[in-house]
């Protein structure tokens, strides 16, 4: 995935890695200790905001799969299935997130850390099938997997199933709950799964350094953070910045929300063409702007165009790792941003 820096990190050459670990060093060192992400003493943690907001979902509706983040590897090649439960026990071993469980411990909620073990997945064998078939039995058991909740309090959040298509021919379905992953984490997973499945069948130890804090670190960190006085500044801004929030914009094609939500959402993907993309990023660079930002206004114009309204919007999601120690963390730190844009004036030549 594009949002995992340590896969982008790889293809640096040796000095450049080298420059941007020094950069990294010389950046935590220059924090405070207070602002230093440091190793929690306790067994437990709390949940980071994120993770408090999944788990109240989860406790209105625990048979929900709105939130699990499946994901489908095509494996090709011989495969040993005994390497690859070993590599994914390396990973879970490794994240302390992957073994998280969510107890309610004197009334509040908290996360439980399991230790280290083995892992087994399970195993589906359609190599007897024709490929037709095989590939409409995969469909179906990804399906399944996407679809069947999690237990979050008596785990794992984590599951596994290895589709056997042929002797060098598998499909390996993997499905989280989003409270302890998201996307760049998903880059991180796969990434360190490949790695760890490689060095084993080259009789090495996987190459990954020490992580140096935890995603419950993290989380603790967060809560004593964003505590008190700084908190209360950071909420006045929002509220100030969200003031008198316009009602919901009423698009020509949009439909009443139904009774009860229902999920049955689409995707609906659309390709640019070469010299439209170079033309944007022409724009971007001469207004001193990211190629995001004028996709953003673009957009808000169409939707000015749309409906009349001067004052919008906009969710987007961001990645929220600001600090070097959760770059390599598997865990939920997505987030949905608003972005208001109330102060412009559009002056468009329109057909």
């Amino acid at each position: 995935m594009s949002g995992d820096p340590g896969a982008r990190a790889e293809r640096l050459s040796a000095s450049k890695r080298a420059l941007l670990a020094e950069l990294r060093k010389g950046k935590l060192a220059s924090r405070a200790p207070e602002d230093r992400i440091a190793r929690r003493a306790e067994a437990t943690a709390p949940l980071s905001f994120a993770q408090k907001r999944l788990w109240f979902l989860h406790q209105v509706d625990p048979e929900s799969p709105a939130y699990n983040v499946p994901n489908a590897l095509r494996l090709r090649g011989r495969l040993e299935r005994a390497l690859l439960e070993r590599a994914l026990a390396e990973v879970v071993g490794r994240h302390e997130s992957l073994r998280t469980r969510f107890e309610v411990v004197r009334g509040e909620a908290k996360a439980v850390v399991d230790p280290p073990g083995t892992f087994e997945i399970e195993l589906s064998d359609l190599a007897q099938l024709a490929p037709e078939e095989q590939e409409r039995e995969v469909e179906l058991e990804a399906q399944r997997e996407a679809a069947a909740p999690f237990d979050l309090e008596r785990g794992p959040v984590l599951r596994a199933r290895l589709i056997r298509l042929g002797p060098q021919d598998h499909v390996f379905l993997v499905t989280m709950h989003h409270i302890v992953s998201d996307g760049w984490s998903m880059g991180i997973f796969v990434r360190e799964l490949a790695g760890s499945y490689r060095a084993f069948a080259e009789g090495e130890l996987p190459p990954f350094p020490e992580l140096a804090v935890q995603y419950g670190d993290f989380a603790a960190w967060q809560r004593e953070h964003f505590a008190g006085e700084r908190l209360e500044a950071e909420l006045a801004w929002w509220r100030e910045r969200l003031d008198q929030l316009p009602a919901a914009l009423h698009l020509p094609a949009d439909r009443p929300r139904p009774p009860v939500q229902t999920f049955r959402g689409g995707v609906r993907e659309i390709s640019l063409a070469p010299e439209v993309v170079r033309g944007l990023e022409a724009c971007a660079k001469a207004e001193q702007a990211s190629l995001f930002m004028v996709l953003l206004a673009a957009f808000d114009a169409l939707l000015h165009r749309l409906t009349g309204e001067e004052d919008l919007v906009v969710g987007t999601g961001i990645a929220n790792r600001t600090r070097p120690e959760t770059e390599p963390l598997i865990g939920f730190f997505v987030n949905a941003l608003a972005l208001r844009d109330n102060d412009w004036t559009i002056n468009l030549q329109m057909d």
